[in-house]
């Protein structure tokens, strides 16, 4: 019996070490998130004046901060923040840059023009700098940077779909869903969207690595997740004054932004080896 499409996508993704270690290490990320409060061992806006900077022991694995609060519980409930500014994140940018992009591949002409157009314009700012200036315009707060995050992702969700679109609809079956009469609309959900998902996949992987780094700088500017609140970014901000006294404020949130970024790489490299034929 021939395996489906999806059974040989997950063979050949188990077939790499690397992708599966960044996955494993992505659901790592995603337990310690949801069950911080039973992983953590002290509140991690507790402050302790007795207990300011002191390096890792026993009693607080990763040292303390400045304000005497435990660093491995901020760097565990910090997990929280930057995940969840990496998947909204890319779920609005896929949102919207997705069915613009599939209008532009499928409908072609002024339209795809226009929207090229636009989108052009909006990949030719950095990325970085476009979310910085967005998200100090809609002001200081994690879910306004993840919205300044999202829409600044969304053309390059845009480009990809569209791309996707126009490959598609060389297809035969596109062609003869068409020839039989089928609305526009119907051949563009139906039989165009569901093979413009794979690309689209890959890149929300990829994009969700990117958008973890732009909600650590933006924390670190002051622009995303507000202090107290535990963020990896706004850790870094506050370790960035006694580099030299106490690293280890520094090192593992450092480490924490590297590992996830890292696995989300590995895994989107993986899922773009599996999800495309043409590289086997």
């Amino acid at each position: 019996m021939k395996a489906s499409p999806t059974a040989l996508a997950l063979r050949r993704f188990r077939g790499r070490p690397a992708a599966v270690l960044g996955f494993a290490v992505i659901t790592l990320f995603v337990v310690v998130a949801i069950a911080a409060p039973l992983i953590a061992p002290y509140d991690p806006v507790a402050t302790s004046w007795t207990a300011i900077r002191k390096a890792p022991s026993m009693q607080h694995w990763m040292g303390t901060d400045e304000n005497g609060r435990d660093v491995l519980s901020r760097v565990v409930f910090g997990a929280r923040a930057s995940l969840l500014a990496g998947v909204v994140s890319v779920l609005i940018a896929a949102g919207v840059g997705v069915p613009v992009g599939l209008l532009a591949g499928f409908a072609g002409g002024r339209v795809d023009a226009v929207i090229g157009r636009v989108v052009d314009a909006m990949l030719a700012c950095p990325f970085l700098i476009l979310a910085i200036a967005l998200a100090a315009f809609l002001g200081p707060a994690l879910t306004n940077a993840m919205v300044a995050i999202g829409v600044t992702a969304a053309p390059v969700f845009a480009r990809v779909a569209r791309s996707a679109t126009m490959d598609t609809m060389t297809f035969d079956y596109v062609e003869a869903a068409r020839a039989v009469g089928n609305p526009p609309w119907r051949v563009a959900l139906r039989h165009v969207a569901p093979n413009i998902v794979p690309p689209v996949l890959v890149q929300a992987t990829l994009a969700i690595a990117l958008a973890i780094i732009a909600e650590a700088s933006l924390s670190f500017l002051g622009l995303g997740q507000q202090p107290p609140a535990p963020s990896w970014g706004s850790m870094l901000n506050s370790a960035q004054r006694f580099l030299t006294q106490a690293p280890w404020l520094a090192v593992f949130p450092g480490a924490a932004i590297f590992l996830a970024v890292l696995a989300f790489n590995l895994v989107g490299d993986g899922l773009r080896d599996a999800l495309d034929p043409r590289r086997h």
